[in-house]
């Protein structure tokens, strides 16, 4: 530990706020993605972040250096997260909530139904740093929906070892000092949660990546969803879409796969004759829209976030969150029509 860190921690422990948030600020984006990867909801990753950062406070004086401040810190989240995955007090499902359409038959019921996007704004510095030699997968795949949504289902120890191992690179012995555990037991913990996770994670070795965020490719598929969606083109929207396509809702726990009853889904809305303007935004290093509803009196009402899964030059998947998630990415609840 640096003099300069020490010097902090000491002037912390005597109970100065500014000292604290100086040796704390350096962390707190990192610190929020951990908690957004073992909640899946932006508000409780939020909430677990400020509860991490109290209980560090407090136990600053517990804080023997033995572990960097940042492995320290890390500890303190991720059993703060565990406590909240624990409580079983999550987001419960909603019913269907979009007047005027007759949805078809889902095809599924998904289980995260607590699900939010996380904006890419907040992700600036917070996953550039790069991961400890451990680590398996690249920060920005595990940021995406498909990565979060999947890591949801694992029971909670071993979401916390996974996290911890395979995507932040953290040493087993590591690990499994922060869950007060033997590194054995965290090996078998990993090992079950990467067979799990692999069961459940759709295959993508026949999937082309998705292009380069904001590159032309991007922008090109980007603009012609908007051109389709913005004047309820059916068959332009249809064009872009994989065979596969996934499209889901949380808290709504209806799913929608393959290319004709998305199709369905999508011709309900429009048929219905909502019409939409759309806001870009990004969300989960995906490109994402805000989604305004047109009314009579030149108002445009916020109705949601759809968030865009791509794969080569199509659209892969698309997720609808709820109007609430707004002002997370700094849209506001209405604007003039188009």
């Amino acid at each position: 530990m640096g003099d300069v860190a020490a010097d902090l921690i000491s002037r912390a422990r005597a109970g100065d706020g500014e000292a604290f948030r100086e040796l704390t600020e350096p962390h707190r984006r990192e610190l929020q993605v951990h908690c957004y990867r073992m909640l899946g909801s932006f508000q409780d990753a939020e909430d677990a972040l400020q509860d991490t950062l109290l209980a560090a406070w407090q136990g600053l004086g517990r804080f023997e250096g033995r572990a960097s401040l940042r492995t320290w810190l890390y500890r303190i989240a991720t059993n703060r997260c565990l406590n909240t995955r624990r409580a079983a007090s999550r987001r419960p499902a909603k019913q269907w909530d979009i007047p005027d359409v007759e949805p078809p038959e889902p095809t599924g019921l998904g289980e995260v139904v607590w699900l939010e996007p996380y904006p890419d704004a907040l992700l600036e510095g917070a996953i550039d740093a790069p991961p400890g030699p451990e680590a398996r997968y690249e920060q920005t795949e595990a940021i995406s929906l498909a990565f979060v949504t999947a890591l949801q289902i694992l029971p909670p120890r071993q979401l916390a070892v996974l996290i911890l191992r395979d995507v932040l690179g953290f040493h087993a012995n590591e690990v499994a000092d922060m869950l007060d555990s033997s590194a054995e037991s965290v090996k078998s913990a990993l090992k079950r949660a990467r067979a799990s996770l692999q069961h459940r994670r759709p295959t993508t070795d026949d999937q082309e990546p998705p292009p380069a965020s904001d590159s032309p490719s991007e922008d090109a598929i980007v603009a012609r969803f908007v051109r389709a969606w913005e004047s309820a083109d059916l068959d332009a929207l249809v064009a872009l879409l994989t065979d596969d396509v996934f499209v889901s809702m949380p808290p709504m726990p209806f799913e929608y796969e393959g290319r004709d009853v998305v199709a369905r889904f999508c011709a309900s809305i429009f048929r219905a004759g909502r019409r939409f303007d759309l806001v870009p935004t990004r969300a989960n290093g995906q490109p994402a829209f805000g989604a305004y509803l047109r009314a009579a009196n030149g108002i445009s009402h916020g109705i949601g976030l759809y968030v865009l899964t791509l794969t080569g030059d199509r659209i892969c998947a698309m997720t609808r969150f709820e109007n609430s998630v707004l002002p997370s990415f700094g849209l506001p609840r209405s604007l003039p029509s188009q």
